[in-house]
């Protein structure tokens, strides 16, 4: 019954807790927008205090996260062989010499990553004003915050980046799905995103592993920033760790229901991609890219 070591997951070290992943996102998202998530006391006199006692409790459930993480990508061996190994049972601990140094990383990225904080909630706070700009039905930015599922879903990108770029791994994907499975919104932790993004609406949006996104980019629903072809190896395996998703510039917009493939595609700054089309060649700067427009017939029912 349990022969498939690759649905089998027994012996060498667990993965992180997803119950723990979640608190910590929980947690972060309170850190984030303090007074808008959690339910910690707004009372001034106590805030500082709170805090302090939230950081405390991030950092040992981050921490602990990491080491999960690096402990099971070491006991876990290379995966790009997961298939070829004869069984999950196969899979070897830690030695002590490695266990001690997977500690010492799992703090440094914990404190790391920490250190990144006001970086991360300043570039919040410029999505929140990109969406508040952005959308003619926001009434306050106090509205952005609390119920735009685009909103939620950057919170966690840009967070679970920043743990993709310190080299924890496991844990960054883990964290973008729970929004994903929130929000409908998916976005992949190595995504480089810049600053002001917004998307608008946000359901159905898919934003590759290797796309990049200038400053300032908005996006409608349904958009897709995806792959075109996968080169295979010798084995017929797909080729991992290409760049192989689109690049937008500065200020681009992309409407509803849009497709945008290719690692060499980039589309220049100012481009407005119009809804419903396919691309998958560059743009150049300054253009609007639009599909042949379709021919409406109105007949009348009588």
């Amino acid at each position: 019954m349990y022969a498939d070591s690759t649905t089998c997951r027994l012996g060498g070290m667990a993965p992180p807790s997803a119950k723990a992943t979640t608190s910590l996102v929980d947690n972060l998202r309170f850190l984030m927008f303090p007074g808008f998530a959690g339910t910690f006391s707004q009372d001034k006199a106590t805030f500082e205090t709170r805090t302090r006692d939230l950081l405390s409790s991030i950092s040992l459930e981050l921490s602990g996260l990491c080491e999960a993480a690096l402990r099971y990508r070491s006991s876990s061996d290379d995966p790009t062989t997961r298939f070829e190994m004869s069984g999950a049972h196969d899979m070897a601990e830690p030695t002590p010499e490695e266990s001690v140094l997977i500690t010492r990383n799992a703090k440094d990225a914990t404190e790391a990553f920490l250190a990144r904080l006001p970086e991360v909630r300043r570039l919040l706070g410029l999505d929140v004003r990109a969406a508040f700009d952005g959308d003619p039905a926001a009434r306050h930015a106090d509205e952005v915050i609390l119920c735009y599922p685009s909103i939620r879903a950057l919170t966690v990108f840009r967070l679970a980046h920043e743990l993709r770029i310190i080299g924890i791994p496991l844990l960054p994907r883990m964290m973008c799905e729970l929004a994903h499975m929130e929000t409908g919104i998916d976005i992949h932790p190595g995504a480089t995103i810049g600053e002001s993004f917004f998307i608008d609406h946000g359901t159905g949006v898919v934003i590759g592993e290797t796309v990049v996104i200038g400053a300032r980019c908005k996006l409608y629903q349904g958009v897709t920033l995806g792959a075109r072809s996968f080169p295979r190896d010798e084995h017929g395996r797909i080729t991992k760790g290409l760049h192989r998703h689109p690049t937008l510039g500065d200020d681009v917009v992309v409407y509803a229901g849009a497709t945008i493939l290719g690692g060499d595609t980039v589309i220049g700054a100012r481009t407005e991609v119009a809804g419903g089309v396919f691309v998958t060649s560059s743009v150049p700067p300054d253009h609007v890219v639009a599909a042949p427009k379709a021919k409406t017939r109105i007949i009348s029912r009588k």
